[in-house]
């Protein structure tokens, strides 16, 4: 039964929140400190303490999220209280939720199931629509279904509730993530913003799941399409479960294939991620399709070269093709297949990345392990 989680005391029916408007960022230390221990810190005054979300004057933006539990969610919730921001997290499950957002480190969040999603999506700045099944696991017929309904259906939802939503009240952005699986794959072709779609099954998925959030009412509500890359960090994605392959096979290179090696990896930092759909929310120039991957995209066999060294595994030894598709399921077609997608949007637009080359990404992952 759908109901707002009481728990963390927040108001869903409020006034539609005033734009942005230019604030000084606060310091990450404390919170790269906590992300080391392994504890989710929303937002912290100088003490220590939680740090009310409206500690100075209204609050920047109220951003709706779909996905928001998991692996991109997770941070960019974190990276939106820290900067005194509110939060709706959208969910089928308010138990989840309040499990990974304790309202005691969390007081910027108000949790709400389906039945509730209007009332937050209405007195929303934005949303960001994240949702969507891993694709990382074994596509049976009733799997491909459910990891296609799962980005239309929640796409769909999300797309009426805005535009039923009256002028005043309706945000005005939103963020809908899709993938670069857009494009297909290719082991001599580079894709950018422009490019056409492949014919495979991802594809298929990606462009059903960007008409959905193309239905949105354009006119009042700016859309930016997030094609997301394979997603670096320690805690979900690809990696997280190709680390334990490396450390098993001593960290050499993926697969057997034709020309395996001289495929492209294209790749984004969680941190570059969030960083870009922060933008996204706050930068009027950020509009349509933009790829949502590093400006240097690097070979199999580099990135595995590199993540062997900053695991500590020489890379003599071969990971099998076959140990990678147990743990990624058809979804290591991603990375065994290839995709060269450059980010020339984002470029143009002058985003700047923490994390432009993958080893430096990687060490940076490295540290936290």
């Amino acid at each position: 039964m759908g109901g707002v989680a009481q728990v963390h005391h927040l108001n869903l029916l409020l006034p539609h929140p005033a734009k942005y408007t230019t604030r000084t960022r606060r310091s990450s230390t404390r919170t790269g400190r906590a992300r080391r221990r392994g504890v989710l810190c929303c937002s912290l005054s100088t003490d220590g303490q939680p740090a009310a979300a409206a500690a100075v004057g209204a609050p920047m933006m109220t951003i709706s999220i779909t996905g928001a539990t998991g692996f991109v969610g997770r941070r960019l919730v974190q990276k939106l209280l820290s900067e005194d921001h509110k939060v709706c997290v959208l969910t089928r499950s308010a138990s989840k939720a309040t499990s990974i957002f304790p309202a005691s480190k969390c007081p910027g969040i108000t949790i709400a199931e389906q039945g509730d999603w209007d009332k937050c999506i209405q007195g929303s700045t934005a949303v960001v629509n994240l949702a969507g099944m891993p694709i990382s696991t074994r596509w049976s017929p009733e799997i491909k279904k459910e990891i296609k309904e799962s980005r239309i259906n929640v796409t769909s939802k999300v797309v009426n509730y805005i535009n039923n939503a009256s002028v005043d009240a309706r945000p005005s952005v939103f963020v809908s993530a899709t993938a670069i699986g857009f494009y297909g794959t290719s082991e001599i072709s580079s894709f950018d913003e422009s490019s056409p779609s492949g014919n495979d099954y991802l594809a298929e998925v990606c462009r059903e799941w960007e008409a959905r959030a193309r239905q949105v009412n354009q006119e009042n509500v700016r859309l930016v399409l997030l094609r997301i890359g394979v997603v670096l960090g320690k805690d979900g994605g690809a990696l997280a479960k190709m680390i334990p392959l490396f450390m098993m096979f001593t960290g050499g290179p993926l697969g057997t294939g034709r020309q395996w090696y001289i495929r492209a990896f294209s790749w984004i930092h969680l941190d570059d991620l969030v960083d870009l759909i922060y933008e996204s929310l706050k930068n009027p120039a950020y509009r349509g399709v933009i790829n949502g991957t590093a400006p240097n995209p690097v070979r199999l066999s580099e990135m595995c070269e590199r993540l062997g060294r900053v695991i500590g595994r020489p890379s003599w030894l071969p990971v099998p093709e076959f140990a990678l598709k147990a743990v990624l399921g058809e979804g290591a077609s991603v990375v065994l297949e290839g995709q060269k997608v450059l980010p020339v949007k984002a470029k143009q637009l002058g985003f700047s990345y923490q994390y432009p080359y993958v080893q430096d990404a990687l060490r940076a992952i490295a540290r936290d392990l």
